[in-house]
Parts: structure tokens; sequence; C-alpha cells
């Protein structure tokens, strides 16, 4: 039997960075159920404290979701959640944002002025890449 999964990206602040990566790779943030939200609020099921609000939108504190604009069917939903402790090591699983082999300078370049940061250049065979790091220091790659 095979399973669907979810990509889970630890955070400091999960709802910036959600909407960093949604326009890094031109996906939507999930949108919020204000309605749903009040109503578990009121009762008595979450409280005032689980919300925030971002972008003027009432959103749960701990968490948000970016998917694919053509839905789960395209790509797994990318969902970044708040942990209490930084970021201290390098990241064992990471994404690779595949851009085509004629694009990689450019891309890694406009990420770089939106808030990523060069790590390095790397290159196997005829395959070569460019880690960055996203606002909040997770590694990626922008590759073929």
């Amino acid at each position: 039997m095979a399973y669907e999964f979810q990509v889970a990206v630890d955070a400091a602040d999960p709802h910036t960075l959600a909407d960093w990566w949604a326009e890094t790779l031109g996906w939507e943030v999930e949108p919020s159920d204000e309605a749903m939200i009040r109503g578990l609020v009121a009762a008595g099921h979450a409280s005032e404290d689980d919300t925030k609000t971002h972008n003027g939108v009432l959103v749960w504190k701990l968490g948000q979701a970016i998917r694919h604009p053509e839905g789960l069917a395209r790509a797994p939903r990318v969902l970044f959640q708040t942990v209490p402790e930084a970021k201290t090591v390098k990241n064992r699983m990471h994404l690779d944002v595949r851009v085509g082999a004629d694009d990689i300078e450019k891309v890694a370049e406009q990420l770089i002025e939106r808030g990523a940061t060069f790590s390095h250049r790397g290159r196997v065979g005829p395959s070569s890449w460019v880690t960055l790091l996203d606002p909040e220091g997770n590694e990626f790659c922008v590759s073929a």
C-alpha cells in the first residue's frame, strides 16, 4: 500500500516562512477558515492564545501550510510548524527546487534578493546546483 505524505518544516515564524516558500515555489498558502477558528474558540475547544492575526487574517498560531496550486495530486503539502528551539545543525533532509539547468544561477540570485543566503555550489558529473539557506537557515538546493 502506498501512502500520501506531507513535508513538515520546523520554524520560528511559520506564517512568514510559509509566505516566503509559497512565493518561491509559485504555490499558495492554504486559506484560513476564520469562522471555524472562531467557532472552536467560542466552543472552548481552543483559546485565543492558539490564534494570531497574520496579514489581517485570523490563523492558527502554531502552523501554516502551503500547497501546489493544482492540489495534492500534483505535489505534497508542506506544513511549517512552530518549534521552541532554534535551528542548530545542518538539515538531514532538504528540498530541491528544480528550475532547469539554464535557470539555476538566475533563480538562485532572485532568491538571494528575496532573503535567501548563499551557501555553496555543487557539481557531480553533468549535474550542478546551488545550495542556499531560506530566511530561517534551512538548506535547500536550486537545481536542474
